[in-house]
């Protein structure tokens, strides 16, 4: 079941907001003069005294958290060598401009994602069912578990482009894009994988690849008010190839920190991540 904190956060902050509100301009005064006339201090109701605690302290985080910067966790290794299962990271949401919480609706436009940014969005369900279902080999089940959850993968095409990929090689408007191959990956979550260098947008990054492995290959033109991405873990990543494009109104914001390294799963810490700048 996939909980929305994003609108719980933003309902809790209107009802307590609406109490305390409605408990100023209609009943307070009441109660302090009733209270003054039995001679007794005026206490306030406990839904009234929880909204009043509660409310800046549940204001502050929304407005944080929707207009600055937001946690994540990541729980998979689709972009492995950049983040690794149980990377905590900050995603800034200022970037790519002000929006509404929960209704998405941008209010102030600040700026757009570049090529080679690490971007947080809003699984966009309704196009990926109809670009998915034109495949052969659409993952039907795929599509059901995604919806409604975040995903993090970089972005490689921006409105307009012409992507190919072939032979593990990315292709961005007819330019093979800079690759160099740096040898087998030590770490974990990609055991057997070959580790490469790749540059493009004035972004120099890792992937990763698997010789001989089947991965999916094609050539796709990114429709204006949309990005395509993938994940740096070329081989072991579900993204644009396979179920299109990142809709504007979708994306969430840039991830730009590791904080904290804690895999629950497989019971184990890497303190030393704490502190990474994301590229």
């Amino acid at each position: 079941m996939h909980f929305d904190f994003e609108a719980i956060l933003t309902l809790a902050t209107l009802v307590t907001g609406l109490v305390w509100l409605m408990d100023a301009l209609a009943f307070a005064k009441r109660r302090r003069v009733a209270a003054e006339q039995a001679g007794q201090a005026p206490r306030d109701p406990i839904v009234v005294d929880y909204s009043k605690s509660f409310f800046p302290v549940i204001l502050l985080v929304l407005v944080l958290r929707s207009f600055l910067a937001e946690p994540f966790h990541i729980p998979s290794s689709s972009m492995v060598p950049t983040l690794l299962e149980g990377d905590f990271i900050l995603v800034n949401k200022f970037d790519y401009g002000i929006r509404l919480p929960v209704l998405r609706t941008k209010l102030i436009p600040v700026g757009a994602p570049k090529r080679g940014d690490v971007v947080v969005f809003h699984f966009p369900s309704e196009t990926a069912a109809g670009f998915c279902m034109a495949q052969p080999d659409c993952a039907t089940e795929e599509l059901q578990r995604s919806a409604g959850t975040d995903f993090i993968k970089r972005v490689v095409g921006l409105p307009g482009d012409d992507i190919v990929y072939r032979d593990k090689t990315l292709y961005i408007n007819g330019v093979m894009m800079p690759r160099q191959v740096l040898g087998d990956y030590t770490g974990p979550d990609a055991t057997g994988a070959q580790l490469n260098s790749e540059k493009f947008g004035g972004n120099q990054h890792q992937v990763l690849g698997v010789p001989d492995r089947w991965s999916r290959e094609g050539e796709w033109k990114v429709p204006q008010g949309a990005y395509f991405v993938m994940g740096d873990n070329r081989d072991n990543s579900w993204d644009s190839r396979y179920w299109g494009f990142v809709p504007e109104q979708d994306l969430v914001g840039r991830a730009f920190f590791i904080w904290l390294n804690i895999d629950f799963y497989k019971d184990r810490s890497m303190w030393h991540r704490a502190g990474t700048i994301i590229h």
